[in-house]
Protein backbone atom coordinates (compact mmCIF):
# COMPACT_ATOMS: atom_id res chain seq x y z
CA UNK A 1 0.00 0.00 0.00
CA UNK A 2 2.88 2.36 0.78
CA UNK A 3 4.31 2.01 -2.73
CA UNK A 4 0.90 2.82 -4.28
CA UNK A 5 0.73 5.90 -2.10
CA UNK A 6 4.14 7.07 -3.35
CA UNK A 7 3.18 6.49 -6.98
CA UNK A 8 -0.07 8.36 -6.46
CA UNK A 9 1.88 11.34 -5.11
CA UNK A 10 4.28 11.20 -8.06
CA UNK A 11 1.36 11.16 -10.51
CA UNK A 12 -0.31 14.07 -8.70
CA UNK A 13 2.96 16.04 -8.71
CA UNK A 14 3.54 15.45 -12.43
CA UNK A 15 -0.02 16.35 -13.40
CA UNK A 16 0.06 19.47 -11.25
CA UNK A 17 3.41 20.51 -12.67
CA UNK A 18 2.14 20.15 -16.25
CA UNK A 19 -1.06 22.04 -15.43
CA UNK A 20 0.86 24.78 -13.63
CA UNK A 21 3.23 25.24 -16.55
CA UNK A 22 0.21 26.05 -18.73
CA UNK A 23 -0.85 29.03 -16.62
CA UNK A 24 1.79 31.53 -17.85
CA UNK A 25 1.15 30.30 -21.40
CA UNK A 26 -2.59 30.89 -20.99
CA UNK A 27 -1.96 34.39 -19.63
CA UNK A 28 0.37 35.12 -22.56
CA UNK A 29 -2.17 33.91 -25.13
CA UNK A 30 -4.91 35.94 -23.44
CA UNK A 31 -2.76 39.07 -23.46
CA UNK A 32 -1.92 38.62 -27.15
CA UNK A 33 -5.58 38.09 -28.01
CA UNK A 34 -6.65 41.28 -26.22
CA UNK A 35 -3.86 43.18 -27.95
CA UNK A 36 -4.93 41.84 -31.36
CA UNK A 37 -8.56 42.83 -30.78
CA UNK A 38 -7.46 46.28 -29.62
CA UNK A 39 -5.42 46.77 -32.79
CA UNK A 40 -8.40 45.68 -34.88
CA UNK A 41 -10.85 48.06 -33.20
CA UNK A 42 -8.36 50.92 -33.51
CA UNK A 43 -8.07 50.21 -37.24
CA UNK A 44 -11.87 50.13 -37.56
CA UNK A 45 -12.21 53.43 -35.69
CA UNK A 46 -9.49 55.22 -37.64
CA UNK A 47 -11.70 56.51 -40.50
CA UNK A 48 -14.20 57.89 -37.99
CA UNK A 49 -11.40 59.47 -35.98
CA UNK A 50 -10.13 61.18 -39.14
CA UNK A 51 -13.61 62.58 -39.80
CA UNK A 52 -13.82 63.74 -36.16
CA UNK A 53 -10.37 65.34 -36.48
CA UNK A 54 -11.39 67.23 -39.60
CA UNK A 55 -14.90 68.30 -38.60
CA UNK A 56 -15.11 68.22 -34.78
CA UNK A 57 -11.64 68.98 -33.41
CA UNK A 58 -11.01 65.28 -32.81
CA UNK A 59 -14.17 64.63 -30.75
CA UNK A 60 -15.74 61.31 -31.61
CA UNK A 61 -18.51 62.14 -29.14
CA UNK A 62 -19.59 65.08 -31.33
CA UNK A 63 -19.54 62.83 -34.40
CA UNK A 64 -21.72 60.28 -32.60
CA UNK A 65 -24.09 63.02 -31.45
CA UNK A 66 -24.43 64.29 -35.04
CA UNK A 67 -25.32 60.76 -36.19
CA UNK A 68 -27.88 60.38 -33.40
CA UNK A 69 -29.56 63.71 -34.12
CA UNK A 70 -29.62 63.23 -37.89
CA UNK A 71 -33.17 61.89 -37.91
CA UNK A 72 -32.08 59.23 -40.40
CA UNK A 73 -32.30 55.73 -38.92
CA UNK A 74 -29.23 54.49 -40.82
CA UNK A 75 -27.06 57.28 -39.44
CA UNK A 76 -28.48 56.85 -35.95
CA UNK A 77 -27.56 53.16 -36.11
CA UNK A 78 -24.10 54.07 -37.38
CA UNK A 79 -23.64 56.39 -34.39
CA UNK A 80 -24.51 53.51 -32.06
CA UNK A 81 -22.01 51.27 -33.88
CA UNK A 82 -19.24 53.87 -33.52
CA UNK A 83 -20.04 54.24 -29.83
CA UNK A 84 -19.90 50.44 -29.37
CA UNK A 85 -16.46 50.39 -31.02
CA UNK A 86 -15.23 53.14 -28.70
CA UNK A 87 -16.47 51.25 -25.63
CA UNK A 88 -14.79 48.08 -26.89
CA UNK A 89 -11.53 49.97 -27.46
CA UNK A 90 -11.64 51.43 -23.95
CA UNK A 91 -12.39 47.99 -22.49
CA UNK A 92 -9.37 46.44 -24.22
CA UNK A 93 -7.09 49.33 -23.30
CA UNK A 94 -8.06 49.02 -19.63
CA UNK A 95 -7.52 45.25 -19.73
CA UNK A 96 -4.07 45.58 -21.30
CA UNK A 97 -3.09 48.29 -18.81
CA UNK A 98 -4.08 46.01 -15.93
CA UNK A 99 -1.88 43.24 -17.39
CA UNK A 100 1.27 45.40 -17.23
CA UNK A 101 2.35 43.84 -13.94
CA UNK A 102 3.91 40.69 -12.47
CA UNK A 103 2.72 37.18 -13.38
CA UNK A 104 0.89 36.55 -10.07
CA UNK A 105 -1.00 39.84 -10.47
CA UNK A 106 -1.79 38.98 -14.11
CA UNK A 107 -3.21 35.63 -13.01
CA UNK A 108 -5.26 37.33 -10.30
CA UNK A 109 -6.55 39.91 -12.79
CA UNK A 110 -7.48 37.18 -15.25
CA UNK A 111 -9.36 35.22 -12.58
CA UNK A 112 -11.20 38.16 -11.05
CA UNK A 113 -11.54 40.81 -13.75
CA UNK A 114 -10.56 39.21 -17.05
CA UNK A 115 -12.71 39.99 -20.06
CA UNK A 116 -15.07 37.00 -20.31
CA UNK A 117 -15.32 37.26 -24.09
CA UNK A 118 -11.53 37.18 -24.42
CA UNK A 119 -11.14 34.39 -21.85
CA UNK A 120 -13.67 32.24 -23.73
CA UNK A 121 -11.94 32.92 -27.06
CA UNK A 122 -8.54 32.13 -25.56
CA UNK A 123 -9.75 28.86 -24.05
CA UNK A 124 -11.53 27.86 -27.27
CA UNK A 125 -8.36 28.35 -29.33
CA UNK A 126 -5.79 27.57 -26.65
CA UNK A 127 -2.64 25.82 -27.81
CA UNK A 128 -0.82 23.77 -25.22
CA UNK A 129 2.88 24.35 -24.86
CA UNK A 130 5.57 23.49 -22.37
CA UNK A 131 7.57 26.69 -22.06
CA UNK A 132 10.72 26.23 -20.04
CA UNK A 133 11.09 29.67 -18.61
CA UNK A 134 11.30 30.77 -15.01
CA UNK A 135 7.64 31.78 -14.71
CA UNK A 136 6.38 28.46 -16.08
CA UNK A 137 8.68 26.38 -13.89
CA UNK A 138 7.85 28.33 -10.73
CA UNK A 139 4.13 28.22 -11.43
CA UNK A 140 4.27 24.49 -12.18
CA UNK A 141 6.28 23.79 -9.02
CA UNK A 142 3.84 25.90 -7.01
CA UNK A 143 0.84 23.99 -8.36
CA UNK A 144 2.59 20.69 -7.61
CA UNK A 145 3.42 21.75 -4.05
CA UNK A 146 -0.12 22.93 -3.35
CA UNK A 147 -1.73 19.79 -4.79
CA UNK A 148 0.66 17.50 -2.94
CA UNK A 149 -0.05 19.35 0.29
CA UNK A 150 -3.79 19.03 -0.31
CA UNK A 151 -3.43 15.31 -1.12
CA UNK A 152 -1.41 14.76 2.06
CA UNK A 153 -4.00 16.66 4.08
CA UNK A 154 -6.87 14.69 2.55
CA UNK A 155 -5.14 11.35 3.19
CA UNK A 156 -4.31 12.38 6.77
CA UNK A 157 -7.97 13.25 7.36
CA UNK A 158 -9.04 9.88 5.90
CA UNK A 159 -6.54 8.05 8.15
CA UNK A 160 -7.73 10.05 11.16
CA UNK A 161 -11.39 9.32 10.39
CA UNK A 162 -10.66 5.62 9.83
CA UNK A 163 -8.73 5.48 13.11
CA UNK A 164 -11.57 7.21 14.96
CA UNK A 165 -14.11 4.74 13.55
CA UNK A 166 -11.91 1.79 14.50
CA UNK A 167 -11.45 3.18 18.03
CA UNK A 168 -15.21 3.64 18.46
CA UNK A 169 -15.89 0.09 17.32
CA UNK A 170 -13.31 -1.29 19.80
CA UNK A 171 -14.70 0.84 22.65
CA UNK A 172 -18.30 -0.18 21.91
CA UNK A 173 -17.41 -3.91 21.95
Amino acid sequence: MNILYRYLLIIIACAAMLAGIQVPNLVDQYEKRVDAHLREVRTNLQPYQEIANTRFGGSLDKLIELHRQSGVKTFEDEGAAIEAMIKRKLRFEADLAALQTSLPMKILHLLLYGDREMINETLAQYTYAVPLNQDAILTGAGFAAVLLLLAELLLAMIRYAAGAVALRSRVSQ
